[in-house]
């Protein structure tokens, strides 16, 4: 199985913590180049420290905040100058605030549009010339398991979600022929600061310890457990991978079995 990255190119959004960190840390390992992108420089520079680069590889990181498009538009187009191919693109940020969806403002609806939709297509638009020309592309977008079964309380983050799968699959039909696979990883319950802060508030909410709250989520899941994010960034780096070239527009659950539906 090919799962060489050397001389690849890799941009991974949201890569200083969690699944993002995790994720760069794996195709580092594999051979590829990184790009970080992320809004806090300092932990940027913490992070790019700590990939691996046995193979000779130049890492760089990209700062840049997901709540000004218009600004993240400006910053990457100045970033490609150079004339950088970008191979393996990881889109990846902050899901919406929780809550019911009778509730919502309709500037969390836009908020939540900008930061996930509309920046997956400013970073997708603005690196596919280089994987046409390459005949090498991956595109892979780490949203929820959401997708396929909408989970309470997260009225905005179901919606959103919902829409860049859509729009995923939509670009997976266009890109297709020229060797580029648009694919999303659907991770569930992970072990990630997004996760201790909705026990957090869920255990608030009902009263309950943190540890009881925690113990009943895990109550649901086959594996009886919440996945660490080294475990969601195997399948990302998977897909990022020339041994997955044949697998193109498809939703890819890591969430212990806990959704009910295939």
């Amino acid at each position: 199985m090919d799962l060489n990255l050397i001389g690849k190119n890799a941009m991974v959004c949201g890569s200083t913590q969690g699944i993002g960190k995790a994720a760069a840390l794996e195709l580092a390992k594999m051979g590829a180049s990184l790009t970080l992108v992320a809004r806090n420089e300092d932990r940027l520079k913490t992070s790019l420290a700590e990939l691996d680069s046995s193979n000779g590889q130049k890492h760089r990181y990209l700062c840049a905040d997901f709540s000004s498009p218009d600004g993240l538009k400006k910053k990457l187009d100045n970033y490609l100058l150079d004339g950088t191919t970008i191979h393996i693109l990881i889109n990846n940020t902050g899901g919406p605030s929780g809550g019911p969806i009778i509730k919502a403002g309709i500037d969390e609806f836009r908020w939540a549009f900008e930061m996930h939709l509309i920046c997956n297509h400013i970073l997708t638009t603005s690196v596919k010339a280089g994987m046409k020309k390459a005949g090498y592309g991956r595109i892979i977008n780490v949203i929820s398991t959401s997708v396929k079964q909408p989970l309470n309380g997260l009225g905005v983050s179901n919606t959103i979600r919902g829409a860049v799968a859509s729009w995923a699959k939509t670009m997976a039909n266009e890109l297709g022929a020229h060797g580029i696979t648009v694919n999303n990883v659907l991770p569930g319950a992970t072990n990630t600061a997004r996760l201790q802060s909705i026990i957090q508030n869920k255990a608030k909410k009902l009263g309950k310890s943190i540890e009881d709250t925690s113990s009943s989520m895990k109550s649901i899941i086959p594996a009886a457990r919440f996945a660490e994010a080294f475990e969601v960034a195997n399948a990302i780096a998977f897909l990022a991978s020339p041994a997955a070239s044949y697998i193109n527009g498809i939703n890819v659950p890591v969430d212990g079995g806990r959704t009910k539906c295939l």
